[in-house]
């Protein structure tokens, strides 16, 4: 009777046992997959790793579990996730811009990446210009006979996301005062009327952005002469080859052509599919923000005028005039949209020339009429994320403030001032966006010389003024 018992004991565990082998998957006699981590794995990895392969969970398969990093985007297997990016950073107000020079650089998950760190090239190649290159790629690999079964289904939600890359970075470069006119005038009637010429060593650097900006202060006219600061409707053709998207109407020249050549000149604009800001045909088309809505980022322009003339107060074309009360309402209901805020400005000018030697003067943002700094820092205070100055014809400091960035002047990118040293250059505002928020600003400056064909600033040379600008900074 205790043998029948036991043996009846027996055949009951064994019918359960086969059960549960039989509905789980793992078959009778077959022992539970292991998960093997390998050397290389970090804590963190690890920590998710556990809490994904956990005691409850019974494979069918070994899976060993590696990783590996690597200085360019591998063409990833079947079993390989990227799970981390990483991407050299200094400080905001270093000169370099690759990370070639190792002292005091620092790695960052691609996540920590913010406006407020400078990112720096790695091995010459810039990260958010080119998502496959410029930083350390950390990829976990899954080896598995059945990955595809049992792997992937378990880890596709903790490692299978989408990174920022060309598809949903938005890139927008800002650049300075555009007056092509006089000097340029008589030079565009040496090159066969191509007005092409002045573009020529920068347009393939701008028309890569999304978005490409300029404020151009001079309307086109028939009648253009070397002596006013009315552009030949050729002009625009250096406007196009740059691929202009958005142009600035805050300066104080837009009028001196006459009121026809001011509206005739937006309708061009408009009719070349490029967006109008801070100007228009009249003084409440002039005050309506540009809102930008690409690639899931939602920004708000503004741009003002506050300074010497070319404002619009009625029916007639004109500059934006730039009011308090205005001004609070329109960041509060932007920053309240949850969008990205940037406001230009056209302050008063800056004049400190000198045809002999560098002059520092208008480095220093408080050397304008009235507080520059004081205002510029108002406007952050309001909401504002980004404040840039364009009227400065020769670039000015920049600085990290409050819960935003300032740059305070940009400088000529097209005009003919090539006597003195400082109004030959200028700043490109290189801005990349993502997810909604400001990733990176980067710093580009420019120079032009007689010829008065602005080109990228060569890497020596950029480094030497960063620097001074920095220097400069409130």
């Amino acid at each position: 009777m205790i043998i029948f018992g036991l043996a009846l004991f027996i055949a009951a565990f064994a019918l359960v046992y086969v059960g549960i082998r039989f509905f789980t998957g793992a078959g009778i006699f077959h022992k539970p997959g292991v998960v093997y981590y390998e050397e290389g794995l970090d804590e963190d990895q690890l920590d998710i790793l556990r809490g994904i392969f956990t005691d409850e969970v019974i494979l069918k398969s070994d899976v060993h579990i590696s990783t590996y990093s690597t200085a360019e985007k591998p063409e990833l297997m079947n079993d390989e996730y990227i799970y981390n990016i990483m991407v050299p950073v200094t400080d905001y107000y270093d000169t370099r811009v690759d990370s070639s020079e190792f002292d005091n650089v620092d790695i960052i998950p691609l996540d920590e990446l913010d406006f407020t760190k400078k990112l720096l090239s790695l091995n010459g190649k810039y990260y958010l210009d080119d998502s496959s290159k410029g930083a350390y790629f950390q990829i976990v690999k899954f080896d598995s006979e059945r990955f595809s079964e049992e792997i992937a289904p378990l880890v596709d939600s903790s490692f299978n996301r989408d990174w920022p890359d060309s598809t949903n970075i938005l890139t927008f470069a800002q650049t300075g005062v555009t007056a092509m006119s006089r000097g340029m005038y008589a030079k565009l009637n040496t090159t066969g009327g191509d007005a092409t010429f002045f573009s020529s060593q920068i347009k393939d650097y701008l028309s890569k952005f999304d978005l490409t900006h300029t404020s151009n202060e001079a309307s086109f006219t028939a009648s253009a002469t070397a002596d006013n600061i009315c552009s030949d409707p050729r002009f625009l053709d250096t406007l196009l080859d740059i691929g202009l998207d958005i142009v600035e109407l805050t300066g104080n020249h837009n009028l001196d052509c006459g009121i026809d050549a001011a509206l005739d000149t937006i309708d061009l604009y408009y009719k070349n599919n490029i967006e109008v800001v801070g100007g228009g045909r009249t003084a409440e088309d002039a005050a309506i923000p540009l809102k930008i809505n690409q690639k899931g980022t939602n920004i708000t322009f503004l741009a003002y005028n506050l300074s010497t003339g070319g404002a619009t107060y009625d029916d007639t074309p004109g500059a934006n005039q730039y009011y308090e009360e205005n001004a609070i309402e329109e960041i509060t209901a932007a920053k309240d949209r949850g969008d990205v805020v940037i406001v230009d400005i056209q302050y008063y000018e800056c004049s400190a020339y000198d045809s002999t030697a560098e002059d520092t003067t208008c480095d220093y943002a408080d050397s304008a009429a009235g507080d520059q700094i004081g205002f510029f820092h108002h406007l952050i205070d309001l909401g504002a994320d980004v404040v840039v100055g364009t009227s400065a014809h020769q670039p000015q400091t920049f600085e990290l403030y409050g819960g935003g960035a300032i740059y305070y002047g940009l400088g000529n990118l097209f005009f003919d001032q090539y006597w003195w040293p400082g109004t030959t250059r200028s700043l490109i505002l290189e801005h990349y966006f993502y997810n909604g928020k400001l990733l990176q600003t980067r710093i580009t400056p420019t120079v032009y010389d007689s010829n008065m064909q602005p080109k990228l600033m060569d890497i020596d040379d950029m480094k030497w003024y960063i620097g001074r600008l920095i220097k400069a900074r409130p």
